[in-house]
């Protein structure tokens, strides 16, 4: 049993149940819904696994689809369009650009001309900033849950929150006087009844919309578990629903290993803890990074010294934070090789520089762009005492 070869395996596995072009053809050969029977559909795919849930749809449907448009971060565009009558745009993310903006009025144009009897819309991760369709003169931002009015903010399902209650966030957190003056006028005027509220739950503009979720963390984690199980590991999904700040979440995973390690709890090895779900950075230093690879750093630290063990955290797309690594990989010599290298790695943690810390030790993992995207998994691995 070797850690790294079965923690490729459970890796492989978990992207592969959340192939995004599979998904979608999955859903589609098993049933239509309100799309059944209709012969002239509008395809929107926006998202950074756009281009495969796009192309797979249009395949899937055929000449039934009238027209297409997909909008996908800037780099992970295909060079062609896949067909004539696809609009295909390349926008910015997670920042929204002129051409976010440009896509979002193409959507709006094509819905409103209303020309398709049917609209089959293919939301995935980055759909948010990917889409932005601010009222002016405002600019927007980008799950874990799988909450339907959260994805990709929602465009087709009710959104049961208010202009009050987003006034109340501001105020919640202290930023009133820190957001621009055209948020607060504009949030103001909601509040007062000036602009129309987002359509809610119960609203007829939905009696006709239905809602599948085709890939998500939940489905990735699962199949983590299942092929180390397969692999001939005790293997347990923990929660999908991980959320707080990278390198607190990476003392609780510390915590397992050391408890499976040494007491055999929750179970005793060999053993694979899955956790999926989105953790936060609180940046303070100038270092790079991202979210994946500070929780591994922190995890490297915690763990330092720890035998028999391998530990990811892992970012499904591909992509952790504005680098060229899907996240780190890490055991219990990860923090001396930093070390061996002559860098400090507490140092670098603190200057939230964990892309070049785990780079020294060669814990980087790359993985390149993935094609899609289901947040985060934290897989680890602790072996039999005779095991590496």
């Amino acid at each position: 049993m070797s850690l790294h070869t079965d923690m490729t395996a459970i890796r492989t596995a978990a992207l592969a149940a959340v192939d995004p072009a599979a998904a979608v053809t999955r859903a589609l050969r098993d049933g239509l819904g309100p799309l059944q029977g209709r012969h002239r559909l509008l395809v929107i795919a926006v998202g950074k696994a756009a281009v495969p849930m796009g192309e797979a749809a249009l395949q899937a449907l055929g000449p039934a689809v009238e027209r297409a448009i997909i909008i996908t971060k800037r780099g992970q565009a295909p060079r062609r369009r896949p067909t004539s009558s696809t609009a295909l745009f390349a926008c910015g993310h997670p920042v929204p650009d002129e051409a976010g903006l440009q896509a979002a009025a193409r959507v709006e144009a094509a819905l409103r001309e209303g020309k398709e009897d049917g609209v089959l819309l293919l939301l995935s991760g980055g759909a948010s900033a990917l889409l932005p369709a601010p009222a002016p003169p405002l600019v927007l931002s980008d799950v874990v849950g799988d909450r339907l009015d959260v994805i990709g903010s929602g465009p087709a399902v009710p959104d049961p929150t208010t202009y009050a209650d987003a006034w109340a966030v501001l105020e919640a957190a202290d930023l009133v006087e820190r957001v621009p003056e055209a948020v607060r006028a504009h949030l103001q005027r909601g509040r007062r009844g000036e602009l129309t509220e987002t359509p809610k739950p119960g609203d007829p503009i939905f009696r006709r919309v239905e809602h599948r979720i085709v890939g998500s963390n939940r489905l990735a984690a699962q199949a983590a578990v299942a092929q180390a199980r397969n692999l001939g590991y005790r293997a347990l999904l923990l929660t999908t629903f991980v959320e707080g700040e990278a390198r607190e979440v990476a003392k609780v995973a510390a915590a397992l290993v050391k408890g499976a390690r040494k007491y055999g709890d929750p179970l005793p090895p060999p053993l694979c803890l899955v956790w999926g779900g989105e953790t936060t950075v609180t940046v303070r230093g100038k270092g790079l990074g991202g979210r994946n690879q500070e929780l591994a750093l922190a995890a490297a630290l915690a763990l330092e010294g720890c035998p028999h063990f391998l530990l990811m955290a892992l970012a499904t797309d591909g992509t952790d934070g504005p680098t060229d690594a899907a996240g780190g990989l890490i055991d219990g010599e990860t923090a001396a090789r930093i070390r061996a290298a002559g860098f400090d790695p507490r140092a670098l943690l603190a200057d939230n520089d964990a892309y070049h810390a785990l780079r020294a030790a060669g814990a980087l993992l790359r993985t390149g762009p993935t094609g899609t995207n289901v947040n985060d998994l934290l897989v680890a691995l602790v072996g039999r005492v005779e095991e590496r």
